[in-house]
């Protein structure tokens, strides 16, 4: 692997692979280094093995970030329908399956093979199986990346290492071990969008319920989500949870509307007067999964005797029924982890980076893209978004 190039790039995902073949297509003589034995795994596993590459919605206002302007300038230069063109040109059929998520018809396969035709094609250079050994800054300016393969240097250096998310599929902290030794900050990291547990009384409530599923609002910090809800033998998971557990910390409250696409309490009031006989809990379990509605009277209604029929409710009862189901409490203990969390929150701190090249203010021809950086997008291919675009626009400043 000894040799000299314009750019090596540390990480063959969707990021470095992106940077990759940008810069060669201008000319470049490009090196990523990937210790995986494959490149792109994370692309392989997405959008359950469809991946979904991009969002026609994306905007700055689906990520976070400890400066969420950050994102702005190389979001504005490289949108999703130049993604869209590069997938269209290579004749890969897709589909919008929900609010502007894109995934392939057929395999995931067929964007990481674009990606390696396209770097093929511009002559870049990619090493897998490959751990890196030590990485240096010579005093000429140049950096020295030293690998069992040998050592290779370049006048520019692209991080694209990912965050801790799944590291079954290698995920590690190295990207944030190289911002360190070139003087950069890293912000805490914690899992996002990632399924919540629970523990206790909300555990022992909805254990026995794994499987049931049901569209909610999830509300928290001022972030509010609508999609499904999926109950799981550790806690909950499904879009709407992995969505808001970006926004959540231990201790956070998080409530949720459990008719989201009504309103509750006009709902009960209809209900009442055309159902008078009915019991609530009969009535509840035509609105909701019959055995969450069961478990909701069990422990959450009982003291309103749910049992009882709707012509019983006095208004003010009703009212609180519908309080029920518009806010209902759900006390999260944790998190599932990196285990299985789709992205990393926290890193690279942007105030050492160019929002324009990504380049680092600190380092001359040191850059960080993707996921590594302190930028995380919200569920629905706005993170391949962010590492399409971040990548493309420190391809064009190297």
């Amino acid at each position: 692997m000894t040799g000299t190039f314009d750019a090596i790039v540390v990480g063959g995902g969707a990021a470095g692979l992106m940077c990759a073949l940008t810069a060669g297509r201008r000319g470049l003589r490009v090196l990523v280094v990937e210790h995986a034995n494959k490149v792109g795994k994370k692309i392989l596993m997405s959008g359950g093995g469809r991946c979904n590459f991009t969002n026609t919605g994306a905007s700055p206002a689906n990520y976070l970030s400890a400066n969420p302007h950050f994102c702005k300038s190389a979001l504005a230069r490289y949108t999703p329908a130049h993604f869209i063109e590069m997938v269209e040109r290579h004749g890969i059929a897709y589909h919008e399956k929900e609010l502007g998520q894109l995934f392939c018809d057929e395999s995931s396969k067929l964007v990481v093979k674009m990606l390696l035709d396209e770097c093929a094609a511009a002559g870049v250079r990619i090493e897998t199986a490959c751990a890196i050994d030590r990485v240096a800054h010579g005093d000429s300016g140049a950096f020295h990346v030293r690998t069992a393969r040998g050592e290779s240097s370049a006048p520019a250096l692209v991080v694209a290492c990912g965050g801790l998310s799944i590291p079954s599929m290698g995920a590690s902290g190295f990207g944030y071990a190289l911002a360190r030794q070139f003087g950069h900050d890293v912000l805490p990291t914690r899992a996002g969008l990632v399924p919540l547990t629970l523990s206790g009384k909300h555990q022992e409530r909805l254990a026995d319920l794994s499987g049931v599923a049901f569209p909610v609002t999830a509300r928290c910090n001022g972030a509010s989500f609508t999609n499904a809800m999926l109950v799981t033998h550790r806690g909950v998971s499904g879009p709407a949870i992995l969505q808001v557990s970006s926004y959540w910390e231990p201790g956070d409250d998080l409530r949720l509307d459990l008719l989201p696409a009504a309103d509750a309490l006009e709902t009960l009031r209809a209900l009442q007067r055309g159902r008078p006989g009915s019991e609530l809990r009969t009535v509840l379990g035509d609105l909701l999964p019959k055995r969450f509605a069961q478990r909701l009277c069990e422990h959450w209604l009982q003291p309103l005797q749910p049992s009882r029929p709707m012509r019983q409710f006095t208004p003010a009862q009703l009212a609180d029924v519908a309080a029920l189901l518009r806010d209902w409490p759900l006390v999260a203990s944790g998190t599932e982890g990196y285990r299985t969390a789709e992205v990393t929150l926290g890193g690279v701190d942007t105030d050492g980076l160019s929002s324009s090249t990504m380049q680092s203010k600190r380092v001359p021809g040191l850059y960080f893209v993707g996921e590594v950086v302190d930028v995380t997008g919200w569920l629905g291919g706005y993170n391949f978004q962010w590492a399409w675009a971040s990548a493309h626009a420190a391809a064009l400043a190297l």
